[in-house]
């Protein structure tokens, strides 16, 4: 119930995690692309995550492309027992910094032996296949192939546990026709709701959803009502903004991301930050007038 306690963990895989987690996305340079101004502040981040408690953080190789895991490796390992790193392929960088589809069978076998080399792995956790038809967001398509593909390399003992990204609806179903979903994560957080029946579907199956962009993305969130309730619980709007994703549903699990190790505590912060029940109701009404328009 909005404003009641909320469960702080959730499965992911066969592993129960915090639903409070981190994305390592912007430890690389600009526009995810090189390496960052100041690697000891992205290795500090790190730490500063773990030793917090948090034991969920999303990476991937095309980050940077390889810094970014490179840097966790070099913050993190040797990797503590509870630790879940969840990676994705599918895509790989142009050497511009562009983003072009890779999911031949040869290249998401060529993305897992890159992620196992630079985090230092002999399997992963979790490996989110990033459907690339459509750069910008979900398009419709088959994804038989490339998720048959990653499925051998799991048979392989490779990869543990297979998520899907970028992905539509029909395309969860078509997925779970052909392996175990272990989650989904797609673009999703207060006013950019298309998913909202699909985190319903899966979380009546158990199944985690881990939105991307849960405070924006590039273009961060921005509502009179969001800076008023937080201005009246003495919390930031993007605090606001996490508490109400994790009251939203009890399988969602959140990965903001940043460089920056007071950003990370006021992010880690969001978990205990009680929304009363009008915050909940006037938050959703935000939510509802995007959508609506």
């Amino acid at each position: 119930m909005p404003g009641s306690q909320i469960d702080s963990t959730f499965t992911l895989g066969d592993r129960t995690v915090q639903r409070l987690g981190y994305g390592a996305m912007q430890l690389a340079g600009p526009g995810v692309f090189g390496p960052p101004k100041d690697r000891d502040a992205a290795v500090a981040v790190l730490r500063e995550a773990v030793a917090s408690g948090v034991d969920h953080i999303d990476t991937s190789d095309f980050y940077g492309p390889h810094i970014t895991n490179q840097i966790i490796r070099e913050a993190l390992a040797p990797y503590a027992k509870d630790l879940v790193i969840v990676t994705k392929i599918g895509a790989k960088r142009s050497d511009t910094g562009g983003w072009l589809p890779a999911f031949s069978a040869a290249e998401l076998t060529q993305a897992v032996h890159d992620n196992l080399r630079n985090l230092g792995l002999d399997v992963l956790e979790v490996v989110n296949l990033r459907i690339m038809f459509d750069v910008h967001g979900p398009a419709e398509g088959s994804i038989e192939a490339p998720l048959t593909a990653l499925a051998d390399l799991q048979r392989q003992g490779l990869v543990r546990h297979i998520g899907l990204s970028n992905v539509t609806p029909a395309q969860v179903a078509q997925g779970r026709g052909i392996c175990r979903i272990a989650c989904v994560q797609n673009q999703y957080n207060l006013v950019h709701r298309n998913d909202d029946a699909l985190i319903d579907d899966l979380a009546r199956d158990g199944i985690p959803y881990v939105p991307f962009f849960p405070l924006g993305g590039f273009t961060p969130l921005q509502s009179s009502a969001l800076s008023e309730i937080a201005e009246r619980l003495g919390a930031t709007p993007m605090q606001v903004a996490l508490a109400w994703l994790l009251r939203r549903s009890p399988n969602i699990l959140l990965i903001p991301g940043t460089s920056s190790v007071g950003h990370l505590r006021e992010n880690l912060a969001a978990g205990k930050l009680a929304l009363p029940a009008d915050a909940m109701q006037a938050l959703d009404r935000v939510a509802a007038k995007v959508v609506a328009t």
